[in-house]
């Protein structure tokens, strides 16, 4: 098991400048004792030979050919739009902007 100490916790938190009571000192130790225990784990197991991964099956992008298709025209896209200007669709503004 590792040692996490109160005096540790309450040198992290003073380090990233977050107030803790002596109450959660105490609980964090306790915590951060059984994650630090269950890294350390994981590291025991994939030891060795293992390679490590972000995903357990390869992937690769697939990518195809940007080809020409018939499509709809900028009048018939618009035809079924609730509002449009200057050969766009118009829409409600998010942002306080003009």
């Amino acid at each position: 098991m590792s040692e996490i100490t109160p005096d540790l916790v309450r040198h992290l938190a003073s380090l990233s400048r977050i107030l803790v009571t002596d109450d959660e000192v105490e609980k964090l130790a306790g915590e951060l004792g059984v994650i630090v225990d269950s890294v350390a784990t994981v590291n025991k197991a994939v030891s060795g030979d293992v390679v490590p991964t972000s995903h357990p099956i390869p992937m690769s992008n697939v990518f195809r050919e940007d080809e020409v298709a018939p499509s709809l025209t900028q009048e018939q896209a618009l035809s079924g739009a609730a509002d449009s200007a200057e050969g766009r669709f118009k829409v409600a503004a998010i942002l306080d902007e003009d």
